[in-house]
């Protein structure tokens, strides 16, 4: 697991969090046992976690665990202590952070083209947050993501920039890192920090490298200092 704390306004934080394979499983199907106590072994709490469909809903958590289980792509909240999270294996996991609010965003290429990031944002700043900023997580990079020319426009055309990249034999290929931080930028988040992991990488799941059907999480929550 890797641990980081973010500032979020005065006298507040976000604590986030990255698992990895050798965390466990989160998928949301895992034996409902073992998924409890690997959140626990994360953060304490009732968690927020949602049925992802590749969409731009987004939850707006207003109580701890509030919407489990509910079908979207983000969820954000101003309350402290509640837990967020998404699950991937190759898609991008994206935590966003505001002044006393924290995002959290699971964004494929469909759910960049339909705009999970702009309602994001948006739902961030109705609860009064600004001055926003971002962290990546691990997702899969442009050399395993071979991709057609017709959906790689797509996804230009939606986050407003160059993003195609070349595999590792070759051919075309998504950046889903820099589509993901094009997006951010164009929403109004000015600070995109990507950690930089590549689900291709062994220590990570990959449906697409792999076939793995396991998840890693990313989870956060908005904790006082």
């Amino acid at each position: 697991m890797r641990f980081r704390r973010l500032p979020a306004g005065a006298g507040t934080a976000v604590e986030l969090c990255v698992t990895d394979r050798y965390d466990g499983d989160f998928r949301i199907d895992a034996p409902a046992d073992e998924l409890a106590e690997r959140r626990r072994s994360v953060f304490d709490g009732e968690w927020t976690w949602l049925r992802q469909v590749h969409g731009s809903d987004v939850a707006l958590v207003d109580s701890h665990g509030g919407h489990a289980g509910t079908d979207g792509d983000a969820a954000v909240t101003g309350l402290l202590g509640a837990v967020l999270c998404v699950q991937t294996a190759d898609c991008v996991p994206v935590v966003v952070v505001g002044e006393h609010a924290v995002g959290v965003i699971h964004a494929g290429w469909r759910g960049l083209v339909a705009g999970v990031i702009d309602h994001s944002v948006e739902a961030l700043r109705t609860i009064g947050s600004s001055r926003l900023q971002a962290v990546i997580g691990p997702c899969i990079r442009p050399g395993h993501y071979e991709f057609g020319a017709d959906e790689l426009a797509q996804v230009e055309t939606a986050v407003g920039g160059a993003c195609r990249g070349e595999t590792v034999a070759g051919t075309l290929a998504l950046d889903m890192a820099a589509a993901t931080t094009l997006a951010l930028h164009r929403a109004g988040v000015d600070i995109v920090d990507d950690l930089g992991f590549d689900t291709a990488d062994e220590r990570f799941f990959s449906h697409r490298v792999r076939g793995d059907v396991g998840r890693q999480i990313t989870a956060a929550r908005l904790v006082t200092t």
